[in-house]
């Protein structure tokens, strides 16, 4: 039924393993995908993983640093495989404990763990309970709840069940106090209507004239309160008064400006102009971007936390000794004396980190899993003896969003322009997102960044459905020309835009476009498309297949820096249209992500990791003003810090 059993250490080390009858192919592939995909990316919160056609299961031993995983095919359904790899992890430290105390990689290799005999009576016992475990089966009718009813419970009356069945209740309970008198007939039934119009059903005389008796009172007290505060003196409402503005003009000739050019229009002059105003205000983009920074005093705010934690709970000089007690029993008592650690202790830390992370922007479910892939990462260690558990969970989860920012891979834009341009092939780069992100914006600063490093651009517009999108290309392309003249490029224009109008094919006008910057010679092209949101399916199958007809270097997401669980309903839905309509066995999916309006935020930075997380790709530009200087790269650090900050 299994696949394979395998437990090694987390510096890789294989201590022992098993291998099902009949299974020849290796399990280093999935253990490799599930080691590189969920471990070291700190995606622990759920203890299984798929990979093809197997499913793994696995358990994290943080004492020891070892991890068990059993793989079995996906298609079978075993329900003890949880409870199996918990008795294993048991009978594999229990027996094995002297040698893994033994710390270091050559100990543990050279000691041998015969552990098969063992693993074989486990299973039997595990696949003999999941036999012995005999299907539920099904009620009979008298068992069932049905076969109770009444007739008369089924009958609807018009006030309803629930009104029904109080007012049966009530019949029943007013028979019975009606019963040791019964020539009082007449009046516990008149007693029982005026109870009923009062909402007071089910209660007893005694409690019914109680009840009177307390709104009586509040009658009697409530407006004497109310007399009693001072009644306020009547104020006359201010009017409107004018604004009077500074440096105003008495005309408006002085605000008239279209006889400034001489015929109205906006000649090249103004342009120029313009150009050289911003020539002195823009810096050069030469080179790698900078990385996004915070001025974060996170580390200052801690220790002034603690600080304030300390000076509270040490007692005054003037003191009981009681009081003294309970002062020093309550700074010690967050501190853990060299003890395991369990899932009861870190529960309260992990509720406040969670809510932390939630009002930081992050992700409701992301925060919820990377707290239990915290709890996972740190059930069973041995803390330290003067550690606070919220000190120990606080900085793994800190490790463990630096771990998830940081990519898997580089994506190294420069470097991969230069080696397309050795192939003589332009470099495909495009963008897509949901409306209103931002996505042209940033495609001209992206354009002006690589223009500073030396290279020729094609602006593809494909965004043929929204009014104005040619037209504010063209307007970019105007302003990053003037800014980077033709004569200073041997007479030729650094920027040019490849458009044909509105209501056309977006997936022919791209293909066009990289055709034309290959006979033309054009280093990079940039693909604008139209926004789209993601549960629009016509718009996201022409998105899918602009991508799959054209094949770009390059497939950036364009989101939000202020959504917060939006941004994973985004890319979970145009992930999976991109897989839907592909027409290839492995569909183009996001290889990266623009984070715009990221000025806007503040410290609130949870979108960043609810991106990554989700997408496992990194966030390549950080958007973060309004000019062509306002573009960065993304500084992990930088923004966990920003997010911890209390």
């Amino acid at each position: 039924m299994l696949d394979f059993f395998t437990i090694f250490s987390k510096g890789g080390i294989v201590l022992w393993c098993f291998q099902g009858a009949g299974v020849t192919e290796s399990f280093t592939g999935p253990v490799n995908a599930l080691i590189r995909s969920v471990i070291l990316q700190e995606r622990s919160g759920n203890n299984s993983f798929t990979h093809e056609s197997l499913s793994l299961k696995y358990k994290l031993d943080n004492e020891f640093e070892l991890i068990f995983v059993v793989g079995f095919q996906k298609i079978l359904t075993l329900t003890y495989v949880d409870k199996f790899i918990d008795d294993v992890q048991l009978h594999f430290r229990d027996r094995y404990k002297n040698e893994l105390d033994k710390k270091g990689a050559l100990k543990l290799l050279n000691n041998n763990f015969e552990f098969e005999d063992d693993f074989k009576i486990l299973l039997r016992e595990a696949e003999e309970s999941g036999k012995a475990r005999s299907p539920v089966t099904m009620r009979s009718f008298k068992e069932s709840e049905k076969s109770q009813k009444t007739v008369k419970s089924m009958i609807e009356t018009k006030g309803g069940d629930k009104g029904k069945e109080q007012g049966g209740k009530k019949t029943k309970n007013t028979k019975k106090d009606a019963e040791p008198v019964k020539g009082d007939q007449g009046r516990t039934s008149s007693s029982g209507q005026k109870m009923v119009e009062n909402g007071n059903q089910g209660l007893t005389p005694e409690e019914a004239m109680q009840k009177k008796r307390e709104e009586f009172f509040r009658r009697r007290v409530g407006p004497t309160e109310k007399n009693s505060k001072s009644p306020k003196p009547s104020q006359k409402p201010r009017g409107k008064q004018m604004r009077v503005w500074d440096m105003g003009g008495s005309s408006t000739k002085d605000l008239d400006y279209s006889e400034r050019n001489g015929d109205g229009s906006t000649n090249g002059g103004e342009q120029n102009q313009e150009a050289q105003t911003e020539g002195i205000q823009l810096r050069s983009m030469e080179g790698d971007l900078l990385p996004v920074d915070y001025d974060s005093s996170e580390e200052e705010d801690m220790e002034e936390e603690e600080e304030k934690v300390v000076a509270g709970e040490i007692p005054k000089p003037g003191s009981k000794k009681g009081s003294s007690f309970g002062g020093m029993f309550g700074m010690l008592k967050g501190l853990v004396g060299s003890k395991s650690l369990t899932r009861d202790d870190m529960e309260s830390a992990l509720d406040k980190m969670r809510d932390h992370l939630i009002a930081k922007n992050v992700a409701a479910d992301i925060a919820s899993q990377l707290c239990d892939s915290v709890a996972k990462k740190l059930e069973g260690k041995v803390m330290g003896t003067f550690t606070t558990v919220t000190s120990t969970v606080k900085q793994a989860l800190q490790d463990s969003l630096v771990q998830i920012l940081q990519p898997k891979r580089r994506v190294d834009i420069l470097r991969d322009v230069m080696e397309a341009q050795s192939q003589r092939r332009p470099f495909v780069i495009t963008f897509c997102g949901v409306n209103g992100v931002g996505k042209s914006t940033n495609l001209a600063k992206i354009s002006f960044w690589l223009i500073e490093n030396g290279f020729t651009v094609l602006i593809a517009a494909c965004d043929t459905f929204r009014a104005g999108a040619v037209e504010q290309l063209r307007t970019h392309q105007r302003r990053l020309n003037s800014l980077h003249p033709p004569e200073q490029h041997r007479g030729r224009p650094v920027v040019q835009l490849y458009e044909k109008g509105y209501g056309k094919d977006a997936a022919g006008i791209a293909m066009e476009a990289i055709a034309y910057a290959r006979n033309q010679g054009f280093d990079v092209v940039l693909v604008d498309t139209a926004g789209r949101m993601q549960d629009n399916a016509p718009l996201m199958t022409a998105l899918a297949k602009l991508i799959a007809v054209n094949m770009p270097d390059l497939v950036l997401f364009v989101g939000e820096a202020l959504v917060g669980n939006e941004a994973v309903d985004q890319l979970v839905k145009f992930n999976q249209a991109l897989a839907d309509h592909s027409m290839s066995d492995k569909p183009r999916l996001i290889d990266g992500i623009v984070l715009t309006k990221f000025d806007t935020i503040d410290d609130k930075v949870g979108a960043a990791i609810s991106m990554t997380y989700i997408t496992g790709q990194p966030i390549v530009f950080v958007g973060t003003g309004q000019t062509y200087n306002d573009l960065r790269s993304l500084n992990a650090r930088a923004v966990v810090s920003a997010l911890m900050k209390a």
